[in-house]
């Protein structure tokens, strides 16, 4: 359903290892409406809810809602600090367009007329 890469495992690891009470939470990505190109991402440090599918690798958790599943399927999260700044990455197959602040996308379903940037 959802790739996580090396880098991003490694930054959540050394970001709950700094969290008091992080023992037994992951990361919760979310989608919902807003943003510029009608839906956006959302992340937090969250624990494990009912409905929630939850991806392990080495040791972290990376959590999502039934309704943001279905925007995140195939995706990649990744964890880069370059030019753009630090912060964890969504390659989503999903989104047909994406906007150039790189936390709101567009669905082919949802279709340009929605477009407000």
């Amino acid at each position: 359903m959802l790739t996580i890469t090396e880098n991003a495992v490694q930054h959540l690891q050394s970001l709950l290892a700094e969290q008091a009470g992080a023992t037994g939470k992951g990361l919760r990505i979310y989608v919902e409406a807003g943003g510029c190109a009608g839906m956006q991402y959302g992340m937090t440090i969250d624990h494990r809810k009912e409905g929630d599918t939850a991806i392990e690798r080495d040791g972290v958790s990376v959590l999502i809602d039934e309704f943001s599943a279905k925007y995140l399927g195939g995706a990649t999260i990744d964890y880069a600090d370059d030019l753009a700044g630090a912060g964890f990455r969504i390659q989503n197959p999903n989104a047909a367009r994406s906007c150039g602040c790189g936390t709101s996308f567009e669905t082919e379903t949802q279709g340009a007329h929605q477009h407000t940037h």
